[in-house]
Protein backbone atom coordinates (compact mmCIF):
# COMPACT_ATOMS: atom_id res chain seq x y z
CA UNK A 1 0.00 0.00 0.00
CA UNK A 2 1.29 3.49 0.23
CA UNK A 3 0.16 7.22 0.86
CA UNK A 4 0.60 10.55 -0.35
CA UNK A 5 0.23 13.94 0.80
CA UNK A 6 0.97 17.14 -1.63
CA UNK A 7 0.67 21.03 -0.90
CA UNK A 8 1.11 24.54 -2.58
CA UNK A 9 1.14 27.79 -0.23
CA UNK A 10 1.68 31.84 -0.87
CA UNK A 11 5.43 30.96 1.78
CA UNK A 12 7.01 28.02 2.59
CA UNK A 13 4.96 24.94 2.74
CA UNK A 14 7.41 22.39 4.00
CA UNK A 15 6.00 21.98 7.64
CA UNK A 16 2.73 21.22 6.00
CA UNK A 17 4.46 18.94 3.36
CA UNK A 18 6.40 17.43 6.52
CA UNK A 19 3.79 16.57 8.71
CA UNK A 20 1.15 16.02 6.35
CA UNK A 21 2.89 13.08 4.55
CA UNK A 22 3.72 11.69 8.44
CA UNK A 23 0.50 11.46 8.57
CA UNK A 24 0.47 8.70 6.17
CA UNK A 25 2.75 6.65 7.98
CA UNK A 26 0.12 3.77 8.57
CA UNK A 27 0.04 3.18 4.82
CA UNK A 28 3.46 2.20 4.73
CA UNK A 29 7.04 1.43 6.80
CA UNK A 30 9.56 0.77 3.41
CA UNK A 31 10.52 4.04 1.35
CA UNK A 32 9.48 7.79 1.81
CA UNK A 33 10.50 10.80 0.16
CA UNK A 34 9.45 14.67 -0.54
CA UNK A 35 10.03 16.92 -3.31
CA UNK A 36 9.51 20.56 -3.21
CA UNK A 37 10.04 23.90 -5.65
CA UNK A 38 11.13 27.22 -4.43
CA UNK A 39 10.35 29.95 -7.11
CA UNK A 40 14.44 31.28 -6.17
CA UNK A 41 16.22 27.63 -6.17
CA UNK A 42 13.89 24.98 -8.06
CA UNK A 43 14.04 21.54 -7.33
CA UNK A 44 14.66 19.64 -4.32
CA UNK A 45 14.21 15.70 -3.14
CA UNK A 46 15.08 13.55 -0.78
CA UNK A 47 14.29 9.48 -0.54
CA UNK A 48 14.61 7.56 2.98
CA UNK A 49 14.50 3.92 4.00
CA UNK A 50 11.65 3.81 7.00
CA UNK A 51 12.43 0.34 7.45
CA UNK A 52 14.28 0.37 10.64
CA UNK A 53 12.95 4.18 11.94
CA UNK A 54 9.62 6.29 11.43
CA UNK A 55 9.82 8.94 8.75
CA UNK A 56 9.13 11.76 11.38
CA UNK A 57 13.04 10.08 12.46
CA UNK A 58 14.24 10.25 9.18
CA UNK A 59 13.51 13.50 7.41
CA UNK A 60 13.79 15.88 10.78
CA UNK A 61 16.85 17.50 9.18
CA UNK A 62 14.98 18.02 5.54
CA UNK A 63 12.26 19.57 7.46
CA UNK A 64 14.52 22.27 8.27
CA UNK A 65 16.80 22.50 5.46
CA UNK A 66 13.80 22.00 2.40
CA UNK A 67 12.67 25.02 1.21
CA UNK A 68 9.62 25.33 -1.31
CA UNK A 69 6.18 26.93 -2.17
CA UNK A 70 5.28 23.55 -3.40
CA UNK A 71 5.51 19.69 -2.16
CA UNK A 72 4.46 16.35 -2.80
CA UNK A 73 5.45 13.43 -0.57
CA UNK A 74 4.92 9.82 0.10
CA UNK A 75 4.74 6.54 1.72
CA UNK A 76 5.20 3.24 -0.13
CA UNK A 77 5.73 -0.39 0.89
CA UNK A 78 7.18 -0.59 -2.52
CA UNK A 79 9.07 1.85 -4.76
CA UNK A 80 11.15 4.57 -3.72
CA UNK A 81 9.13 8.12 -4.80
CA UNK A 82 8.75 11.19 -5.39
CA UNK A 83 11.13 10.48 -8.32
CA UNK A 84 12.54 13.31 -9.83
CA UNK A 85 12.26 13.40 -13.83
CA UNK A 86 13.30 15.69 -17.05
CA UNK A 87 11.18 15.51 -20.21
CA UNK A 88 10.15 17.46 -23.16
CA UNK A 89 7.18 18.67 -20.56
CA UNK A 90 10.31 20.49 -18.02
CA UNK A 91 11.25 18.88 -15.12
CA UNK A 92 9.03 17.69 -12.53
CA UNK A 93 8.53 15.41 -9.64
CA UNK A 94 5.62 12.75 -9.67
CA UNK A 95 4.34 10.05 -7.07
CA UNK A 96 2.31 7.18 -7.52
CA UNK A 97 -0.48 4.98 -5.17
CA UNK A 98 -1.59 1.72 -6.65
CA UNK A 99 -0.39 -1.42 -8.75
CA UNK A 100 0.47 -2.08 -12.17
CA UNK A 101 -0.44 -5.05 -13.47
CA UNK A 102 0.92 -4.44 -16.92
CA UNK A 103 4.69 -3.58 -16.43
CA UNK A 104 6.28 -5.63 -18.95
CA UNK A 105 3.99 -4.74 -21.65
CA UNK A 106 4.54 -1.24 -21.37
CA UNK A 107 7.65 -1.25 -20.74
CA UNK A 108 8.51 -2.65 -23.54
CA UNK A 109 5.89 -0.37 -26.00
CA UNK A 110 8.27 2.41 -24.86
CA UNK A 111 11.23 0.77 -25.56
CA UNK A 112 10.47 -0.22 -28.82
CA UNK A 113 9.35 3.07 -29.58
CA UNK A 114 11.38 5.48 -28.22
CA UNK A 115 14.68 5.28 -26.51
CA UNK A 116 13.95 5.24 -22.92
CA UNK A 117 16.34 3.56 -19.97
CA UNK A 118 14.44 2.00 -17.20
CA UNK A 119 16.36 1.70 -13.84
CA UNK A 120 16.31 -2.00 -11.86
CA UNK A 121 15.92 -2.37 -8.00
CA UNK A 122 15.80 -5.74 -7.07
CA UNK A 123 15.01 -6.84 -10.41
CA UNK A 124 11.88 -4.81 -11.06
CA UNK A 125 11.10 -1.56 -12.31
CA UNK A 126 9.90 1.77 -10.56
CA UNK A 127 6.43 2.18 -11.47
CA UNK A 128 6.25 5.49 -10.41
CA UNK A 129 9.27 5.74 -13.12
CA UNK A 130 7.05 4.00 -15.72
CA UNK A 131 3.89 6.59 -14.68
CA UNK A 132 6.51 9.67 -15.65
CA UNK A 133 7.65 7.76 -18.85
CA UNK A 134 4.24 7.10 -20.15
CA UNK A 135 2.95 11.00 -19.10
CA UNK A 136 6.14 11.53 -21.43
CA UNK A 137 4.50 10.13 -24.29
CA UNK A 138 2.08 12.67 -24.93
CA UNK A 139 2.89 16.64 -25.93
CA UNK A 140 1.18 17.90 -23.16
CA UNK A 141 0.68 17.16 -19.34
CA UNK A 142 -3.27 16.61 -18.90
CA UNK A 143 -3.28 14.51 -22.23
CA UNK A 144 0.38 12.34 -20.11
CA UNK A 145 -1.81 11.86 -17.18
CA UNK A 146 -4.68 10.18 -18.66
CA UNK A 147 -3.03 8.44 -21.06
CA UNK A 148 -0.71 6.94 -17.95
CA UNK A 149 -4.22 6.07 -16.37
CA UNK A 150 -5.64 4.70 -19.38
CA UNK A 151 -3.05 2.82 -20.46
CA UNK A 152 -2.42 0.26 -16.65
CA UNK A 153 -3.72 -2.52 -15.82
CA UNK A 154 -4.78 -2.02 -12.30
CA UNK A 155 -5.01 1.49 -10.84
CA UNK A 156 -2.93 4.20 -10.31
CA UNK A 157 -3.57 7.38 -8.91
CA UNK A 158 -1.17 10.48 -9.24
CA UNK A 159 0.66 13.21 -7.63
CA UNK A 160 2.96 15.60 -9.73
CA UNK A 161 4.48 18.65 -9.07
CA UNK A 162 5.67 20.98 -11.56
CA UNK A 163 7.04 24.77 -10.99
CA UNK A 164 3.26 26.20 -12.05
CA UNK A 165 1.43 23.45 -9.73
CA UNK A 166 0.51 20.64 -8.65
CA UNK A 167 -1.95 18.05 -10.87
CA UNK A 168 -3.63 15.92 -8.81
CA UNK A 169 -5.13 12.97 -10.31
CA UNK A 170 -7.68 9.57 -8.45
CA UNK A 171 -7.43 6.09 -10.54
CA UNK A 172 -10.09 6.02 -13.11
CA UNK A 173 -12.16 3.66 -10.56
CA UNK A 174 -11.75 5.65 -7.63
CA UNK A 175 -10.08 2.37 -5.77
CA UNK A 176 -8.23 4.54 -3.91
CA UNK A 177 -9.29 8.78 -2.32
CA UNK A 178 -7.83 11.73 -3.12
CA UNK A 179 -9.18 15.17 -1.30
CA UNK A 180 -8.48 18.64 -1.54
CA UNK A 181 -8.08 20.76 1.71
CA UNK A 182 -7.95 24.41 1.82
CA UNK A 183 -6.76 27.18 3.96
CA UNK A 184 -5.80 31.19 3.61
CA UNK A 185 -2.90 30.45 2.28
CA UNK A 186 -3.05 27.39 0.31
CA UNK A 187 -4.64 24.40 -0.58
CA UNK A 188 -3.33 20.50 -0.32
CA UNK A 189 -3.89 16.87 -2.38
CA UNK A 190 -4.47 13.81 0.49
CA UNK A 191 -4.96 10.34 -0.03
CA UNK A 192 -6.40 10.93 4.10
CA UNK A 193 -8.53 13.75 4.60
CA UNK A 194 -7.40 13.67 8.25
CA UNK A 195 -4.02 14.32 7.35
CA UNK A 196 -4.32 18.17 7.16
CA UNK A 197 -7.28 18.85 9.89
CA UNK A 198 -4.81 19.90 12.56
CA UNK A 199 -2.68 21.72 9.85
CA UNK A 200 -5.68 24.22 9.78
CA UNK A 201 -7.16 22.86 6.42
CA UNK A 202 -10.90 22.40 5.99
CA UNK A 203 -12.21 19.99 3.73
CA UNK A 204 -12.62 21.59 0.33
CA UNK A 205 -13.73 18.44 -1.96
CA UNK A 206 -12.88 14.47 -2.73
CA UNK A 207 -11.36 13.46 -6.19
CA UNK A 208 -14.14 11.86 -8.41
CA UNK A 209 -13.07 8.41 -10.25
CA UNK A 210 -10.60 9.83 -12.83
CA UNK A 211 -10.48 12.77 -12.26
CA UNK A 212 -7.78 15.19 -12.77
CA UNK A 213 -6.85 18.73 -10.89
CA UNK A 214 -4.77 21.38 -11.00
CA UNK A 215 -3.68 22.83 -7.88
CA UNK A 216 -1.37 26.26 -6.91
CA UNK A 217 -2.02 28.94 -4.62
CA UNK A 218 -4.33 30.46 -6.40
CA UNK A 219 -6.82 27.81 -6.21
CA UNK A 220 -8.10 24.45 -7.65
CA UNK A 221 -8.92 23.62 -11.32
CA UNK A 222 -10.79 20.69 -12.46
CA UNK A 223 -9.29 19.81 -15.88
CA UNK A 224 -10.63 16.47 -16.37
CA UNK A 225 -14.36 15.40 -14.90
CA UNK A 226 -14.57 12.93 -13.07
CA UNK A 227 -15.98 9.51 -14.05
CA UNK A 228 -19.54 7.65 -13.16
CA UNK A 229 -18.35 4.83 -12.42
CA UNK A 230 -16.31 4.37 -9.54
CA UNK A 231 -14.84 0.71 -7.34
CA UNK A 232 -13.58 2.07 -4.36
CA UNK A 233 -11.64 -0.51 -2.00
CA UNK A 234 -13.79 -1.77 0.66
CA UNK A 235 -10.42 -2.24 2.58
CA UNK A 236 -9.96 0.90 3.36
CA UNK A 237 -12.79 0.24 5.73
CA UNK A 238 -12.12 -2.47 7.37
CA UNK A 239 -8.18 -2.24 7.48
CA UNK A 240 -6.09 0.17 5.71
CA UNK A 241 -8.21 3.40 7.08
CA UNK A 242 -6.92 4.88 10.20
CA UNK A 243 -9.88 5.59 13.16
CA UNK A 244 -10.19 8.93 11.85
CA UNK A 245 -10.15 8.49 8.27
CA UNK A 246 -13.07 9.11 6.05
CA UNK A 247 -14.25 7.93 2.70
CA UNK A 248 -16.93 9.11 0.51
CA UNK A 249 -18.21 10.63 3.45
CA UNK A 250 -18.16 7.13 5.40
CA UNK A 251 -16.09 6.87 8.76
CA UNK A 252 -14.38 4.71 9.32
CA UNK A 253 -14.49 4.07 13.07
CA UNK A 254 -18.46 4.05 12.44
CA UNK A 255 -18.41 1.50 9.98
CA UNK A 256 -16.13 -0.82 11.94
CA UNK A 257 -18.57 -0.55 14.85
CA UNK A 258 -21.33 -1.17 12.27
CA UNK A 259 -19.57 -4.32 11.50
CA UNK A 260 -18.89 -5.64 14.80
CA UNK A 261 -22.43 -5.10 15.50
CA UNK A 262 -23.75 -7.34 12.47
CA UNK A 263 -21.07 -9.86 13.75
CA UNK A 264 -22.94 -9.66 16.94
CA UNK A 265 -26.27 -9.98 15.50
CA UNK A 266 -25.53 -13.25 13.59
CA UNK A 267 -23.67 -14.81 16.61
CA UNK A 268 -24.76 -17.34 18.94
CA UNK A 269 -22.07 -17.93 21.33
CA UNK A 270 -21.50 -16.70 24.70
CA UNK A 271 -17.86 -15.51 25.49
CA UNK A 272 -17.02 -13.97 28.93
CA UNK A 273 -15.18 -11.06 27.22
CA UNK A 274 -14.66 -9.82 23.91
CA UNK A 275 -11.26 -8.79 22.09
CA UNK A 276 -9.63 -6.41 19.09
CA UNK A 277 -6.65 -7.72 17.36
CA UNK A 278 -4.54 -4.69 17.66
CA UNK A 279 -4.98 -2.28 15.96
CA UNK A 280 -8.02 -2.60 13.16
CA UNK A 281 -9.54 -5.26 15.12
CA UNK A 282 -10.52 -2.74 18.04
CA UNK A 283 -13.42 -1.31 16.74
CA UNK A 284 -15.26 -4.04 15.61
CA UNK A 285 -14.95 -5.47 18.72
CA UNK A 286 -16.34 -2.56 20.74
CA UNK A 287 -19.02 -2.42 18.90
CA UNK A 288 -19.90 -6.72 19.18
CA UNK A 289 -19.69 -5.84 22.37
CA UNK A 290 -21.61 -2.58 22.08
CA UNK A 291 -24.55 -5.02 20.78
CA UNK A 292 -24.28 -8.01 23.19
CA UNK A 293 -23.57 -6.66 26.48
CA UNK A 294 -20.69 -9.06 26.73
CA UNK A 295 -17.77 -7.08 28.46
CA UNK A 296 -15.03 -5.89 26.03
CA UNK A 297 -11.28 -6.35 27.18
CA UNK A 298 -8.07 -6.20 26.35
CA UNK A 299 -6.27 -9.63 27.08
CA UNK A 300 -3.11 -8.46 25.20
CA UNK A 301 -1.64 -5.27 24.61
CA UNK A 302 0.20 -3.90 21.40
CA UNK A 303 3.74 -2.55 21.93
CA UNK A 304 3.63 0.38 19.56
CA UNK A 305 6.45 2.41 20.46
CA UNK A 306 9.43 0.57 18.17
CA UNK A 307 7.55 -2.68 16.67
CA UNK A 308 6.70 -1.85 13.08
CA UNK A 309 3.51 -3.03 11.32
CA UNK A 310 3.65 -7.13 11.36
CA UNK A 311 3.23 -7.68 7.47
CA UNK A 312 5.96 -4.94 6.57
CA UNK A 313 9.23 -7.21 6.58
CA UNK A 314 9.86 -9.04 2.99
CA UNK A 315 10.29 -12.33 4.98
CA UNK A 316 7.23 -13.99 6.06
CA UNK A 317 9.12 -15.47 8.87
CA UNK A 318 10.15 -12.41 10.29
CA UNK A 319 6.72 -10.87 9.70
CA UNK A 320 5.07 -13.97 12.22
CA UNK A 321 7.82 -13.34 14.63
CA UNK A 322 7.11 -9.73 14.89
CA UNK A 323 3.64 -9.80 14.93
CA UNK A 324 3.93 -12.31 18.32
CA UNK A 325 6.63 -10.75 19.76
CA UNK A 326 4.84 -7.14 19.76
CA UNK A 327 1.47 -8.45 21.10
CA UNK A 328 1.94 -8.66 25.58
CA UNK A 329 -0.66 -10.92 27.01
CA UNK A 330 -1.81 -9.57 30.10
CA UNK A 331 -2.38 -13.21 32.57
CA UNK A 332 -5.28 -11.87 34.60
CA UNK A 333 -7.72 -11.26 31.87
CA UNK A 334 -6.90 -14.22 30.05
CA UNK A 335 -6.54 -17.25 32.47
CA UNK A 336 -9.63 -19.41 32.91
CA UNK A 337 -11.40 -17.03 30.56
CA UNK A 338 -13.60 -17.63 27.24
CA UNK A 339 -12.66 -15.12 24.82
CA UNK A 340 -14.43 -13.87 21.34
CA UNK A 341 -11.26 -12.30 19.75
CA UNK A 342 -12.00 -10.13 16.45
CA UNK A 343 -9.36 -9.84 13.68
CA UNK A 344 -9.39 -7.66 10.50
CA UNK A 345 -9.36 -10.66 8.21
CA UNK A 346 -7.22 -13.94 7.66
CA UNK A 347 -5.00 -14.32 5.06
CA UNK A 348 -3.06 -16.89 5.10
CA UNK A 349 -4.09 -17.66 8.52
CA UNK A 350 -0.14 -17.98 10.18
CA UNK A 351 -0.85 -15.42 12.64
CA UNK A 352 -4.01 -15.69 13.69
CA UNK A 353 -3.10 -19.07 14.22
CA UNK A 354 -0.18 -18.28 16.47
CA UNK A 355 -2.31 -15.33 18.66
CA UNK A 356 -4.39 -17.72 19.27
CA UNK A 357 -2.02 -20.37 20.46
CA UNK A 358 -0.77 -17.37 22.48
CA UNK A 359 -3.90 -17.01 24.33
CA UNK A 360 -4.79 -20.88 25.05
CA UNK A 361 -0.54 -21.21 26.54
CA UNK A 362 -1.53 -18.02 28.96
CA UNK A 363 -4.85 -19.83 30.25
CA UNK A 364 -7.43 -18.92 28.13
CA UNK A 365 -10.39 -21.63 27.91
CA UNK A 366 -11.99 -20.92 24.89
CA UNK A 367 -11.12 -18.55 22.00
CA UNK A 368 -13.78 -17.92 19.42
CA UNK A 369 -12.36 -16.26 16.39
CA UNK A 370 -14.70 -13.83 14.05
CA UNK A 371 -12.73 -11.79 11.37
CA UNK A 372 -14.13 -8.26 10.40
CA UNK A 373 -14.53 -9.45 6.43
CA UNK A 374 -15.61 -12.70 4.62
CA UNK A 375 -12.75 -15.17 3.34
CA UNK A 376 -10.42 -14.14 1.21
CA UNK A 377 -10.62 -16.14 -2.66
CA UNK A 378 -8.63 -13.71 -4.58
CA UNK A 379 -5.07 -11.61 -3.98
CA UNK A 380 -5.70 -7.98 -4.51
CA UNK A 381 -4.85 -6.97 -8.14
CA UNK A 382 -5.50 -3.46 -7.37
CA UNK A 383 -3.39 -2.24 -4.41
CA UNK A 384 -1.16 -4.92 -3.35
CA UNK A 385 -3.58 -5.99 -0.58
CA UNK A 386 -2.77 -9.71 0.69
CA UNK A 387 0.44 -9.24 -1.93
CA UNK A 388 1.75 -12.83 -2.61
CA UNK A 389 3.16 -14.81 -5.05
CA UNK A 390 0.75 -17.32 -5.51
CA UNK A 391 -3.25 -17.01 -4.33
CA UNK A 392 -2.61 -20.28 -3.33
CA UNK A 393 -1.15 -18.98 -0.34
CA UNK A 394 -4.54 -17.88 0.65
CA UNK A 395 -5.41 -20.45 3.70
CA UNK A 396 -9.24 -20.77 1.83
CA UNK A 397 -7.73 -21.85 -1.45
CA UNK A 398 -5.13 -24.20 0.28
CA UNK A 399 -8.18 -25.65 2.10
CA UNK A 400 -10.04 -25.92 -1.11
CA UNK A 401 -7.49 -27.35 -2.75
CA UNK A 402 -7.48 -30.33 0.07
CA UNK A 403 -11.66 -31.01 -0.18
CA UNK A 404 -11.29 -30.95 -4.13
CA UNK A 405 -8.14 -32.61 -5.07
CA UNK A 406 -6.98 -29.93 -7.36
CA UNK A 407 -6.51 -26.20 -7.06
CA UNK A 408 -9.89 -24.21 -7.45
CA UNK A 409 -10.71 -22.31 -10.75
CA UNK A 410 -13.40 -19.77 -10.72
CA UNK A 411 -16.26 -21.66 -11.16
CA UNK A 412 -15.49 -23.95 -8.18
CA UNK A 413 -14.74 -20.80 -5.93
CA UNK A 414 -18.13 -19.50 -6.47
CA UNK A 415 -19.33 -22.57 -5.09
CA UNK A 416 -17.80 -21.69 -1.46
CA UNK A 417 -18.26 -18.54 -2.10
CA UNK A 418 -22.03 -18.14 -0.84
CA UNK A 419 -22.07 -18.27 3.26
CA UNK A 420 -25.50 -20.30 3.21
CA UNK A 421 -24.08 -23.13 1.27
CA UNK A 422 -22.72 -26.49 2.44
CA UNK A 423 -19.53 -26.45 0.89
CA UNK A 424 -18.38 -22.98 2.07
CA UNK A 425 -19.49 -24.46 5.77
CA UNK A 426 -17.16 -27.37 5.13
CA UNK A 427 -14.44 -24.65 4.04
CA UNK A 428 -14.91 -22.95 7.41
CA UNK A 429 -14.88 -25.81 9.74
CA UNK A 430 -11.69 -26.79 8.09
CA UNK A 431 -10.07 -23.77 8.47
CA UNK A 432 -10.77 -23.62 12.44
CA UNK A 433 -9.52 -26.84 12.96
CA UNK A 434 -6.32 -26.29 11.25
CA UNK A 435 -5.64 -23.03 12.80
CA UNK A 436 -6.70 -24.50 16.31
CA UNK A 437 -9.51 -22.21 17.04
CA UNK A 438 -12.95 -22.92 19.18
CA UNK A 439 -15.25 -21.61 16.99
CA UNK A 440 -15.27 -19.55 13.44
CA UNK A 441 -17.42 -17.21 11.73
CA UNK A 442 -16.71 -14.79 9.19
CA UNK A 443 -18.27 -11.54 8.55
CA UNK A 444 -20.18 -11.87 5.31
CA UNK A 445 -20.25 -9.94 2.87
CA UNK A 446 -24.06 -8.52 2.92
CA UNK A 447 -23.61 -7.27 6.19
CA UNK A 448 -20.00 -5.78 5.27
CA UNK A 449 -21.41 -4.36 2.74
CA UNK A 450 -24.62 -2.80 4.54
CA UNK A 451 -22.38 -1.16 7.14
CA UNK A 452 -20.28 0.63 4.13
CA UNK A 453 -23.13 2.03 3.44
CA UNK A 454 -22.16 2.56 -0.40
CA UNK A 455 -24.01 0.60 -3.05
CA UNK A 456 -22.30 -2.34 -3.85
CA UNK A 457 -21.31 -1.76 -7.62
CA UNK A 458 -19.89 1.62 -6.23
CA UNK A 459 -17.46 -1.21 -4.17
CA UNK A 460 -14.30 -3.50 -4.52
CA UNK A 461 -15.11 -6.65 -3.33
CA UNK A 462 -13.01 -8.82 -5.93
CA UNK A 463 -10.89 -10.08 -3.30
CA UNK A 464 -14.51 -11.79 -1.57
CA UNK A 465 -15.88 -12.80 -4.63
CA UNK A 466 -13.65 -11.92 -7.88
CA UNK A 467 -16.31 -9.79 -9.03
CA UNK A 468 -14.45 -6.04 -10.71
Amino acid sequence: MGGFFGAVSKDDCVFDLFFGVDYHSHLGTRRAGMAVYDRETGFDKAIHNIENAPFRTKFTKESNSMHGQMGIGCISDFEAQPILVRSHHGTFAVATVGKINNIDKLVDDIIKNNTHFFEMHNGEINQTELVAALINQKENFIDGIRYAQESVEGSISILALTPKGIYAARDMLGRTPISIGEKEDGYCASFESFAYLNLGYKNYKELGPGEVVFIDENGVKTLIQPGKKMRICTFLWIYYGYPSACYEGISVEEMRYKCGKALAKRDNVHPDVVAGVPDSGIAHAIGYSNETGIPYSRPFIKYTPTWPRSFMPPNQTKRNLIAKMKLIPIPDLIKDKSLLLIDDSIVRGTQLRETTEYLFESGAKEVHIRPACPPLFYGCKYLNFSRSTSDMDLITRRVITELEGREPDDELIKEYVDPDSEKYQNMIDVICKQLHFTSLRYHRLDDMISAVGIDKDKLCTYCWDGQE
